[in-house]
């Protein structure tokens, strides 16, 4: 894919979500909500201050993060659904487990 954000603007592909609750009901796709975790695919340059320095951005490629239920744009690049969204819109970096990752 060859598509690049400007700015302080992010591209995000959601991560799907559990087909099943913990107790083992199967949630229905009509009863499902669009998860707020995602897979950062591409980042912008970043932004500039008032003496026109850049600033880079705190997110990378390849960073899972949490984002609010209404942040971004949806847009359809190669076939693939992804969000469009600033960097202030990401509350946090997923880090990954200390014990997984060391198994």
């Amino acid at each position: 894919m060859a598509f690049r954000p400007l700015h302080d603007r992010v591209l995000v592909r959601r991560v799907e979500s559990d087909e099943k609750t913990a107790g083992g009901i199967i949630i229905p796709d009509t009863a499902k909500e669009k998860p707020q975790e995602g897979e950062v695919i591409a980042v912008g340059s970043g932004t500039r201050d008032d003496k026109g320095e850049l600033i880079a951005l705190d997110v990378k490629a390849g960073d899972r993060v949490l984002f609010g239920k209404w942040s971004g744009t949806e847009v359809k690049i190669a076939g693939e659904d992804l969000l469009i969204m600033k960097e202030s819109d990401i509350l946090g970096i997923v880090l990954p487990d200390k014990a997984a990752a060391a198994a």
